[in-house]
């Protein structure tokens, strides 16, 4: 006896009362049955790895933990990674449902602590989520500078030296770094021009000094225990500069950014004399101190 706005006779609840978007009830056996069958035919036919699950907050629990021992029975390693935009991340992300989520808490303290030149606003939510008492210690968030869904970084951030070095830190914290396609090339686009700004297509690849600089800090991470899984530790913080410590499995890792355009000459216990910097494999002695230069970064890898 009802309608939608299709005019077609029938009625259904949409996702935020988007129509076009079917909001599935995942309490129906069968309808979670339909879904999984879905999934097993791209992990088998298609060889996937792994799901981005939209607006994962929204979607039912119970589900979560079906699809998660699902996919690890088919294809164990299988990651489930979704989107969520506020709220406990634990409450999703765990042994039992997912493996990540994004995290947009950071996303935002990124881009405002170098706008602002306050990088006390992204150590605070570093050191609540990592630090000694953190929230998601043991979790590995999916960190990002800009997505599909938002303004890319570099029409966001005023000063254009800072766009290296906010790749930095995103490769130099805890959790998993995700580069947005063209962002590695700096490429600009803004919401509010509509998808099409952020989503264009590329006719070949637009290769420079930024590409390069995050090639070198992709492959330090990469090859790197402590950037991977080490702890949080913040050694050095001013508004301008910070230097924080990663380590694991007898690998330690310091990560030293200076976003100022003047040098920083920092002091603090290194302990150890000598590192090699993982991104240009220069080596690092701590005697004295540590100059940093404008606009610098470092992965400095200590020595044992």
């Amino acid at each position: 006896d009802w309608n939608n706005n299709y005019n077609d006779g029938l009625s259904y609840e949409g996702w935020e009362g988007h129509f076009e978007l079917v909001k599935l009830n995942l309490q129906n056996p069968a309808v979670v049955d339909y879904l999984l069958d879905c999934v097993k035919l791209w992990i088998e036919d298609f060889g996937i790895d792994g799901l981005r699950l939209d607006v994962a907050y929204c979607l039912d629990h119970n589900f979560m933990k079906r699809l998660r021992s699902f996919c690890e029975s088919i294809k164990p390693g299988f990651a489930l990674i979704g989107e969520v935009l506020f709220g406990d991340y634990n409450l999703i992300v765990n042994d039992e449902m997912l493996h990540s989520c994004t995290n947009y808490e950071c996303y935002k303290g990124l881009y405002s602590s170098f706008n602002c030149m306050n990088l006390f606003e992204i150590a605070h939510s570093l050191n609540r989520q990592f630090g000694d008492g953190g929230i998601y210690k043991n979790i590995y968030t999916y960190n990002f500078v800009d997505n599909h869904d938002v303004t890319r970084i570099a029409s966001i951030l005023q000063n254009p030296a800072h766009l290296p070095l906010i790749y930095a830190l995103l490769f130099g914290m805890p959790g998993i770094p995700c580069i947005y396609y063209g962002s590695e090339w700096g490429a600009e686009g803004k919401k509010q021009d509509g998808d099409d700004a952020l989503r264009p297509s590329f006719e070949q690849p637009i290769e420079n000094d930024l590409t390069a600089r995050i090639t070198a800090m992709a492959k330090a991470h990469r090859e790197s225990r402590a950037l991977c899984y080490g702890g949080f530790k913040q050694l050095v913080l001013t508004n301008k500069q910070c230097i924080w410590e990663r380590e694991t499995d007898g690998e330690r890792v310091l990560v030293a950014v200076n976003i100022d355009e003047q040098p920083y000459h920092a002091h603090f216990d290194a302990r150890c004399g000598r590192a090699v910097d993982l991104i240009t494999g220069e080596m690092h002695d701590f005697g004295g101190g540590s100059e940093l230069p404008p606009y610098s970064a470092y992965f400095w890898k200590c020595e044992r």
